[in-house]
């Protein structure tokens, strides 16, 4: 029977989720969460290990002599040398659009908060002021209709395709900064340039990998390339944008409003200018975090050990 190891299990269920499948495929043990030097000692053992945000370096790789297997239980798997994974024969698997939808509601769920202005009102009627005001309603910050307004989306993968689709169904006009040909896109998408999405976007979202090429890309200079009172949402990685550039733009009103899931720590420094910005509203990095995105998550991670251990290995990255 293999040694299984999950490393920081909560990150992925806390509790309100079943590791029951799972556990019939060999001998498991789980941790809510390990800090990098428990690493080795809890998988001295394991020939299978699970992580989610906890790293395996080539290093660690080097010290632990049984590992055969190491399941990303993400999509993103930059926490593992794959590389180095490959030249130690240990395959590397992770989940793939397991959270497709949810993070396209979430972003959407940003966007409708930004155009409505549903946090801001919310706030303001907490304090009492609806119930002092002389009329049945009031405003004052406008409120927008999506139908008509531009969506420039920054990266055209599954997430990016959805919330485009999303956006074409209320009426919104969709372009998009994407590597794929212009003959195969959706009718309704219109591929353009970097400089093209900034100068016609209302509304710019981010759905890209970070890598060197992106990481930043919003920075100053781009969104100074915008529209006056723009918004921009970013549910893909925190490092897309220089946050400091991107509150600089919010105080000075540049920028209408931010939505964002992540951020460049997470954990945020307390510090971190996007905290005290004005027209901004952060959520903890739960896009992907749904009951149904996290219960798929969980079925597809035991079909990939499932699958290695009859010897045909699905989902299987590779350097």
């Amino acid at each position: 029977m293999k040694n299984i190891v999950v490393l920081d299990a909560n990150t992925v269920n806390p509790g309100d989720l079943s590791w029951e499948k799972l556990q019939q495929l060999g001998q498991m043990t789980l941790y809510p969460r390990t800090a990098p030097n428990e690493v080795v000692d809890r998988c001295l053992q394991a020939d299978i290990i699970l992580t989610n945000k906890v790293v395996i370096s080539a290093d660690i790789m080097t010290r632990l002599p049984k590992l055969k297997y190491i399941g990303v239980l993400a999509t993103g798997y930059n926490v593992v040398d794959v590389a180095e994974a490959r030249r130690k024969g240990i395959v590397v698997t992770n989940i793939p659009a397991y959270s497709t939808m949810s993070v396209a509601q979430m972003t959407f769920s940003h966007i409708l908060n930004l155009v409505n202005r549903v946090g801001h009102y919310a706030k303001e009627n907490q304090s009492g002021r609806w119930s002092r005001n002389d009329d049945f309603c009031y405003w004052d910050e406008p409120v927008h209709e999506l139908a008509g307004l531009t969506l420039g989306i920054v990266g055209l993968g599954s997430i990016g395709s959805k919330v485009a689709e999303i956006a074409l169904a209320f009426g919104m006009e969709v372009f998009a900064l994407t590597s794929k040909d212009p003959t195969s896109l959706p009718v309704g998408i219109q591929k353009t340039t970097l400089e093209g999405l900034l100068a016609v976007s209302d509304i710019l979202t981010l759905h890209c990998p970070l890598n060197p090429q992106t990481a930043g890309m919003i920075c100053k200079e781009n969104i100074d390339k915008m529209k006056q009172g723009a918004f921009i949402i970013n549910t893909g990685r925190g490092p897309l944008v220089v946050e400091q550039d991107v509150a600089d733009a919010l105080k000075s009103g540049k920028l209408g409003g931010y939505g964002a899931d992540v951020l460049s720590t997470e954990p945020p420094a307390a510090d971190n200018p996007l905290l005290s910005a004005p027209r901004t509203f952060i959520t903890p990095h739960i896009a992907w975090a749904t009951v149904e995105a996290r219960t798929r998550l969980i079925d597809i991670a035991t079909a990939n050990v499932q699958a290695f251990l009859n010897g045909s290995p699905i989902n299987v990255i590779q350097a």
